[in-house]
């Protein structure tokens, strides 16, 4: 087992669910441990955000589960993370200490980043909370 940082669209209640995909895919459901946020800037793709990790940069919020390893490759494919495959998602998965919310420990988590270059151009989603963002552009 380990755990896991989402912060878009792998959030509870939008399009990719993680509880949803485990589900799909008969793997345990995840255990949700808390709302937590890392260091970065958070940008606008359309459908989804992106996270650029960066210790300079604001709080972006998400959520830690701990999965089941068996899930690890499902979150790949959402991703699109393939080994040896360059995409939007860094081609390698990144574990980073996450802060829960509420907590003193930090927690080794997997997570998801994009590269700096891939956000030229794009709206930065300030708050860093892609479901606050993205309720606010459907009002």
């Amino acid at each position: 087992m380990q755990h896991v940082f989402v912060y878009g669209t792998l959030r509870a209640g939008e399009v990719n669910d993680i509880n949803r995909a485990a589900e799909r895919h008969a793997i345990a459901s995840p255990t949700f441990i808390g709302t937590a946020h890392v260091r970065g800037w958070l940008f606008d793709f359309g459908k989804y955000p992106g996270l650029v990790l960066d210790a300079a940069g604001s709080l972006v919020i998400g959520d830690v589960y701990r999965i089941e390893d068996s899930l690890v490759p499902v979150l790949d494919e959402i991703e699109e993370v393939y080994p040896g495959v360059e995409g939007l998602f860094r081609a390698h998965r990144l574990h980073v200490e996450v802060q829960l919310d509420g907590e003193a420990p930090h927690v080794d988590c997997l997570v998801y980043p994009v590269e700096a270059s891939a956000v030229e151009g794009l709206p930065r989603i300030e708050g860093g909370d892609w479901v606050a963002h993205r309720f606010a552009r459907c009002a």
